[in-house]
């Protein structure tokens, strides 16, 4: 079936197909469209009456541990009928047709890119699915020999597991944000989807990538923050308008 693009994605292709290196920066929006509830769309029933600063921050964890962590349990739970969608697909399967082309970098923590089959996807608020310790570690504590708990814990010196998720007040994982910055510096071509651009520093990372010269391309279904970075904005969805976008590139 053929999917009609929207004005400006032929130009759009162009680009894709001259760029020798694509970096692409993906927000909530390509998740929504799976089914996957947003932070505040999880804390519904018995989850509503905590405070975001209750769940996802260090002081709340530590403050009220099993109530954290079940609550993280909860959103995996969520997550465990998810699949991705055609617009998760459709990066990943560019990536294989393109080895080293493309560098993917994402602001969600579900998985979904992962499990679509993108490679070496940098994740700058961390992977809801997975668990590191909450204090550094001892030469005791070895995460998979943590002890079940809720959550769980080194029967030795007490540390706790936690999930390895970005909390509030909390740096980005270094490492990562500097390959996204680096990626975002040498790519000629940065697509933004899915992403209203109103967190920091992942959203800066296109106006990085204007700043050296690169084009900047924006998919979002409604306008977003960023919408002046960019030399063209794609009106749809990242379900929609990938597939069509990459096909053949």
């Amino acid at each position: 079936m053929n999917i009609a693009l929207p004005a400006g994605a032929y130009e759009v292709r162009q680009w894709l197909q001259g760029a020798a290196h694509i970096a692409v920066l993906t927000g909530a929006g390509i998740s929504a469209e799976s089914g996957v509830p947003t932070f505040r769309e999880a804390q519904t029933g018995y989850w509503a009456q905590f405070r975001p600063e209750d769940m996802a921050t260090e002081a709340g964890f530590r403050a009220h541990p099993r109530r954290v962590w079940d609550w993280y349990q909860h959103r995996r739970n969520l997550l465990a009928g998810v699949h991705p969608n055609a617009g998760h697909v459709a990066l990943a399967q560019f990536q294989q047709q393109h080895p080293g082309r493309l560098t993917l970098i994402t602001q969600n923590v579900d998985g979904l890119h992962q499990r679509a089959g993108s490679i070496g996807t940098l994740c700058l608020h961390g992977d809801i699915f997975a668990d590191r310790w909450l204090d550094t570690p001892r030469n005791c504590c070895h995460i998979d020999h943590a002890v079940a708990g809720h959550p769980p814990y080194c029967d030795r010196c007490g540390n706790l597991v936690r999930p390895g998720v970005v909390w509030f007040g909390e740096p980005l994982p270094y490492a990562t944000l500097e390959a996204a910055q680096q990626a975002a510096r040498t790519c000629e071509l940065m697509l933004v989807v899915g992403t209203a651009g109103a967190v920091y520093p992942a959203a800066g990372l296109a106006q990085v990538a204007r700043q050296a010269c690169a084009r900047v391309a924006i998919i979002n279904p409604a306008a977003s923050d960023l919408d002046d970075v960019a030399h063209a904005l794609l009106s749809g969805t990242a379900g929609s308008v990938l597939p069509a976008l990459l096909a053949g590139v």
